[in-house]
């Protein structure tokens, strides 16, 4: 059977601006054809058995014609795969999806048009410019920078209260030059948007007198739009996605990617720039006395469940429902481990104040019978503390490791260059084993020679002890174990 083809708008370069409908055409594609604007975080959403193709182009590179492309796509189709032609924006807005369906209906291989975000509007929304406003603007025009065979505009530029061109940073001379000479005029506010919506967005304003000299003072090349029109005068006071608070600082995140999740989200909302380099990686762990534990969950007085990946590996396993814990009282630590229960239809009984085993285990020990009966959920090489304190105090304890982490460098050698170019402003731990792994990776010489470039936040006062001892003095401890402290103070430290 011949595949359909789903021509799917990736939006202006925000992974959160896609459609859901596009979101899961990714997610279940045999095949994702994807252009060279579509976000990385995106591809992320593949299926891992699913064939991933670049057919990206640039001004004077194209890694495929459109030809070949189109070719690729029906061939792909024939094969019965299901294809995801991933284009950046909307595939009808410049973005030759109309000739790619075209192709499609000529070699009857059925398709979809998935709408997307385009660039035009989004970017400049990014840059806190309205392309329309009362009183300023009651129309939009948009055009293409450049002609099919060269860097030239199309020879009419339409008249519009705001005029959008896209790809035209290289035919900025002569859009200005013709808008000049039809008697627009040389105070017209003019502003070029880079790789709008994104963590790397440059903005670069002026005049149609005096862009091309701000462009060429601000080096900035493509991909970028150009917005002409007053609208632009409304940046100062609206302009939102650069003036949060960790704009223009890159972040190290050194936790598992597994775990990773909120952290990032909570850096990125706040204006970061992220490079994840996991020192962890969380891999199953097969516990032989898995099943027999199991059997006997509900004997137990009390289950500890120590992290959401215990929770979510022990749910993988188990396959089971609330059912299992009828008489039994459940303890979270942490607020994210208490909605990963939550999720899964369970309320946590109790949710300790903090998340440092110590204090996790006397607030246990307050709440528990002295011959009270333990099972602690929890990875296969966590610290001890709260089961050695539990017994200590007459408690009875079994450990039912359900997951291990293991070292991972894979992203060392990216960290190590970010860093010695000065790129990175913040490097986080949350945990001891990501500061000791970190060191493991990149080396305690590398770290001391370049130690002067870039700040330390760690979650706790554990991690932050583990930091000093690996001679990493910590700039920034966040006042609770969570992710949540933990951004704030970093945010706090550069208002």
């Amino acid at each position: 059977m011949t595949g359909t083809v789903y021509l799917v708008g990736a939006g202006p370069g925000d992974a959160g601006l896609i459609t859901v409908r596009g979101r899961d055409l990714v997610a279940r594609a045999d095949v994702v054809i994807y252009d060279r604007l579509v976000g990385a975080e995106i591809l992320d959403w593949c299926r891992a058995d699913s064939e991933k193709i670049f057919v990206g182009k640039e001004a004077g590179r194209h890694s495929m014609t459109q030809d070949e492309i189109n070719a690729l796509i029906v061939e792909k189709a024939l094969q019965g795969k299901e294809v995801c032609r991933l284009k950046g924006g909307d595939p009808f807005v410049f973005g030759r999806g109309g000739e790619e369906a075209l192709f499609c209906l000529q070699h009857n291989v059925p398709f979809e048009i998935v709408p997307g975000v385009t660039s035009a509007i989004a970017a400049p929304a990014y840059a806190g410019i309205p392309v329309t406003h009362r009183g300023a603007a009651t129309s939009f025009a948009v055009v293409t920078g450049h002609t099919k065979d060269d860097d030239s505009p199309p020879e009419n530029l339409p008249v519009a209260d705001t005029l959008i061109c896209l790809m035209g940073v290289r035919a900025l001379p002569k859009i200005v030059a013709a808008l000049l000479a039809r008697g627009e005029s040389p105070d017209k506010p003019v502003a070029l948007v880079r790789w709008g919506t994104t963590e790397n967005q440059q903005v670069v304003t002026g005049t149609l007198s005096t862009i091309e000299d701000e462009v060429e003072r601000a080096q900035l090349k493509p991909p970028a739009l150009i917005v002409i029109g007053d609208v632009v005068n409304l940046r100062e006071q609206l302009g939102w996605f650069d003036n949060r608070p960790l704009w223009g600082q890159t972040i190290i995140v050194t936790r598992a990617r597994e775990q990773a999740s909120s952290l990032v989200s909570g850096l990125r909302e706040r204006g970061a720039r992220v490079i994840q380099c996991p020192t962890i990686r969380v891999e199953d762990y097969e516990y032989d006395l898995f099943e027999h534990t199991l059997q006997y969950c509900h004997l137990f007085n009390w289950v500890v469940f120590t992290s959401v990946n215990g929770v979510e590996k022990f749910w993988e396993k188990a396959d089971c429902d609330g059912r299992l814990f009828v008489n039994t009282q459940i303890a979270a630590i942490g607020p994210a481990t208490a909605q990963a229960l939550k999720n899964r239809g369970l309320i946590a009984d109790f949710v300790p104040k903090s998340s440092i085993s110590e204090s996790v285990a006397e607030e246990l020990i307050g709440r528990s019978q002295k011959d009270a009966h333990f099972l602690i959920i929890r990875a296969l090489e966590s610290r001890e503390v709260i089961e050695n304190k539990l017994r200590e105090a007459g408690r009875e304890v079994e450990v039912l490791p359900v997951y291990q982490t293991v070292p991972d460098n894979s992203q060392a050698v990216l960290a190590k260059s970010e860093i010695e170019a000065g790129r990175v402003q913040w490097i986080t731990f949350t945990s001891s084993s990501t500061v000791q792994n970190f060191v493991d990776a990149i080396g305690a010489e590398f770290i001391a020679a370049n130690r002067d470039k870039f700040r330390v936040a760690c979650i706790g006062p554990i991690t932050a002890k583990t930091a000093e001892q690996l001679n990493i003095r910590p700039d920034a401890i966040a006042e609770n174990a969570s992710v949540e402290a933990l951004v704030k103070v970093m945010v706090d430290s550069v208002r």
